[in-house]
């Protein structure tokens, strides 16, 4: 085999790429539900606020990192007194995010899925997920029994080829696993406990879901296809 193409280059490249992706990260184990308060939206910036369990307000910091629905955003602002069983912390959510995730659409009342980011003796219990939202998926469909439900998302073609059946997919901040592929998009199938933990749970037909891809495979697939383009007919097996 003679190749100019280096195999040892483009296994440095996508591992400096993906540690570069993971200063921060999460795993897309939901940790609870929030409620939004308010989501006022002035000048092209949302100023969200949520209701949460107190709990999951300990040792917070201004300025960290949260997962919203899948969404990494920072802390601006968070409030817990005393004793009180529920806090509440705030963000400031760009335009640009609204025009890319399912954020934009928030009400007062609305439950969104909730993650701190991982910290030094974190179980990584689903995948490592970087929270930078790649796409929407809509509900196309949706069969439930006594013990699952499934339900199927289509997304934009150029999504397609980062998705592959039985690897892992976030979706609205959840860690799941992707079920057969058909054209145009794919399924999930869910257990009951997913559905209680998450806001899956009560997703209707037509719904927007916040989508990130496996960043592994992304950076794979797009590292490899750049080598390929660079390279083309300088290699041959």
């Amino acid at each position: 085999m003679n190749a100019q193409f280096n195999l040892m280059t483009v296994c440095d490249t996508l591992r400096a790429i993906i540690l570069e992706n993971l200063s921060v990260m999460f795993t897309g184990i939901v940790q609870t539900q929030a409620t939004v308060v308010s989501a006022v939206l002035r000048e092209g910036i949302m100023k969200l606020v949520l209701s949460v369990d107190s709990r999951y307000l300990e040792k917070l910091t201004h300025g960290a990192s949260i997962a919203i629905n899948g969404c990494c955003l920072t802390v601006t602002d968070f409030e817990v007194r005393g004793a009180d069983v529920v806090g509440q912390v705030s963000f400031d959510v760009i335009d640009e995010t609204l025009k890319l995730t399912n954020l934009c659409g928030l009400q007062q009342g609305t439950r969104v899925n909730f993650e701190r980011s991982v910290t030094f003796g974190t179980e990584l219990g689903g995948h490592i997920v970087s929270g930078h939202v790649h796409c929407q998926g809509a509900i196309e469909q949706i069969i439930q029994d006594a013990d699952n439900c499934r339900i199927k998302l289509a997304i934009d073609d150029q999504w397609i080829k980062y998705i592959l059946y039985k690897g892992f997919i976030c979706v609205n901040g959840a860690s799941l696993t992707v079920g057969k592929l058909e054209e145009g998009g794919f399924w999930l199938h869910l257990i009951p406990e997913t559905l209680t933990l998450t806001n899956l749970g009560v997703a209707h037909v037509g719904d927007a879901l916040n989508i990130e891809v496996d960043q592994q495979t992304y950076t794979t697939v797009n590292t490899v296809e750049h080598y390929l383009r660079k390279n083309r007919g300088s290699f041959s097996l």
